[in-house]
């Protein structure tokens, strides 16, 4: 056979096998291939303007290294900055060297300063004031020891003072209290001993009543040799003479018992202007995981949290901070509990609150979990009833549901007390002015969701993201999506999924152009089998709602800087705008934890003419409380403006 004939016999065979083997190595490798078509279909899909328009568009930001932070509060300053807030960022490792991190963030510059964060502001409340400063009280004092690391025996000490002509005495961390068995213990803090009360009768009669202030301290010997279950009265070292009849300690206990965080009373303003933190009055109690709920007067209202001793506050302690003075002042005849960072809302009636029953953290399955309207004039509470899944309301989301002036509030999602795995896909609604107010449900959510974040859009809108169905997304449970609630229809459309899951210490923030920025997220697992411990989301993201790819955007070139309640503001809105439908005040968020009672959006009467945009200012503080808001005008095609900041003041 010559070289040619089996050339020609063997060209088909060798083309077969050719064909065999790569039919063989493209089954082989099927799944990788199919994946990789998959994802750049996808890539193509979310990044069409077919799709933007109809779902909006996220991306992920990430700081340089520097300057990456624990985000566990966020809020944004009237100057168009992000505030975000770590202190010790759950990090006990970072709390017991002290280092505590704030970080100011220009999302449009990218400009960061890292702030100098005078204590440990984890975990503290929030509440913006009418100059514009945020108000920041409480934060922790210790973090939480269980049982079987527990080495050194601790409990409450009340300290007494039972002389009314002492002044007020402070005493450093470090003091010695010793039992009369030489047992000796040490205050975890410096504390403030007030002077007894002296009242005088008619007839001369006097009565003395001692002070009394709570403090947490530890045994100066570790082990057991320090535990006691007997009422002691203990000895205040180096006081002497009447000092040390007057002044001494009190406790029922000391324990190797799990302990749990404790609160701090420091509070401080933080000025948007110097972008730093300026010492003021302390609250009359530690808190940690406190709500701050800002009143019609500008005032701020101070409810729940861990005290100094970690016991959730009983609620006989409520307190009020006035911005003018500076100062806190207990209010006792507001005694009402609730469990940590409960959801309180001011309503537009004065002295009417509204709590949804959403909170996050620490209480009782019986005890504060009602929801209903709170009336600070007689300390009364009226329940109101319709909430789904009333057992799941830990970590859930709360939030106005359009114009405020509508008095609808929305309870999203929800968990179990505690580590519990159970949660709730439930969105249920309130009209709060309703005769006979009550939750009915609106559009459930896909799955279960704990750690919901909710964001009111300047188009009347809510973007609900994030979040996870099981505790602290355990077994890789975060919901890689969200949701845009549209009011009008009571219906749920879909948004582009996140990038990045968001579960507990996760935040969402509106920008005043109209994006949304999300942040923070603290897993304890990374894995779905829970054996890889999590780590912090330092990462950010910004979400563009589909309102952006619609076509051009209002802009407001001039308007004022500040108005009053029933003022009449004038806006340059140069031409193709498409006619305005909507104007609407937004407050900025202060947000943490899921809890965001902060962000609020008004309805404003308005009026065109020429490039004029006229709007009126509603005259009822608790509608609109004083202080910034960025003032947004949405056209006809439902596109709004970038906002213009303006100052609401009394």
């Amino acid at each position: 056979m010559t070289t040619e004939k089996r050339r020609r016999r063997l060209f088909p065979r060798r083309i077969a096998l050719q064909a065999l083997a790569v039919a063989v190595l493209i089954t082989a490798n099927a799944p990788p291939i199919y994946n990789f078509v998959s994802a750049y279909a996808h890539e193509r899909e979310i990044n069409s303007d077919a799709y933007k328009a109809r779902h909006g568009q996220w991306r992920v930001i990430e700081l340089p290294s520097d300057v990456r932070i624990n985000a566990i509060h966020a809020a944004l300053l009237d100057t168009g900055k992000l505030l975000l807030i770590a202190g010790s960022g759950n990090n006990r490792a970072e709390f017991e060297a002290g280092s505590f991190r704030t970080l100011v963030y220009d999302p449009v510059s990218g400009y960061t300063k890292d702030v100098r964060t005078p204590t440990d502001l984890f975990c503290a409340g929030h509440a913006f004031l009418p100059n514009g400063n945020l108000l920041v009280a409480g934060g922790t004092l210790r973090y939480e020891v269980l049982a079987p690391d527990v080495t050194r025996a601790g409990g409450t000490m009340i300290v007494k003072n039972e002389s009314p002509d002492d002044d007020v005495r402070t005493f450093p961390k470090g003091t010695e209290f010793v039992a009369p068995d030489g047992r000796r213990y040490v205050a975890a803090a410096e504390f403030i001993v007030e002077p007894a009360t002296k009242t005088e009768f008619r007839g001369g009669r006097v009565t003395v009543t001692a002070s009394e202030t709570s403090l947490w301290v530890d045994a100066v010997e570790e082990g057991s040799g320090s535990v006691s279950a007997t009422p002691t009265q203990y000895a205040i070292t180096g006081l002497t003479g009447v000092d040390r009849q007057n002044l001494y300690g009190l406790a029922d206990k000391m324990t190797l018992d799990k302990q749990d965080y404790q609160g701090t009373r420091e509070t401080y303003e933080f000025n948007p202007r110097t972008e730093e933190y300026e010492r003021v009055g302390d609250m009359a109690e530690k808190r940690w995981y406190p709500t701050l709920t800002g009143l019609p007067d500008g005032q701020v209202l101070s409810v729940a949290g861990l005290d100094g001793a970690g016991q959730v506050l009983d609620g006989s302690v409520n307190e009020i901070y006035d911005p003018k003075t500076k100062k806190w002042t207990v209010q006792p005849d507001l005694d009402k509990y609730f469990p940590t960072y409960p959801a309180l809302f001011q309503t537009s009636t004065p002295g009417r609150l509204f709590y949804t029953g959403s909170s996050t953290g620490y209480g009782p399955e019986d005890d504060g979990r009602q929801p209903g309207f709170w009336n600070l004039d007689d300390n009364t509470f009226e329940p109101v009833p319709g909430l789904r899944d009333a057992d799941l309301m830990e970590t859930s989301g709360s939030g106005w549901v359009g114009p405020v002036q509508d008095q609808t509030i929305m309870v999203v999602g929800g968990g179990g007390i505690g580590e519990s795995p159970r949660s709730s896909a439930r969105i249920d609604l309130i009209k709060l002015d309703d005769a006979a107010p009550r939750f009915v449900p609106g559009p459930d959510l896909p799955e279960g969701t704990r750690y919901p974040n909710l964001v009111q859009l300047p188009d009347d809108t809510t973007l609900i993201t994030n979040g996870s169905r099981d505790y602290r997304g355990k077994g890789n449970s975060d919901n890689h999506n969200a949701r845009i609630y549209h009011p009008d229809t009571n219906t749920l459309t879909l948004a582009a999924d996140p990038n990045i899951g968001r579960n507990y210490h996760g935040s969402a923030i509106l920008l005043p152009d109209g994006r949304v920025l999300t942040a923070g997220s603290d897993p304890l697992f990374r894995d779905k089998d829970n054996l890889i411990p999590g780590e912090f989301e330092q990462r950010l993201e910004i979400y563009s709602p589909p309102y952006l790819f619609q076509g051009a955007r209002p802009v407001i070139s001039a308007g004022p800087a500040s108005v009053g309640y029933g003022d009449e503001a004038t806006l340059t809105v140069p031409a193709n705008y498409a006619g305005i439908e909507k104007a609407r005040l937004v407050r900025p968020s202060a947000v943490t934890h899921s809890t965001n009672v902060e962000q609020r959006s008004i309805a404003l009467d308005f009026t065109e003419r020429g490039d004029q945009v006229t709007v009126t200012i509603p005259t009822e503080a608790a509608v609109v409380p004083p202080g910034y808001y960025m003032l947004f005008l949405t056209n006809r095609m439902g596109v709004p403006s970038a906002a213009h900041w303006v100052q609401v003041v009394d």
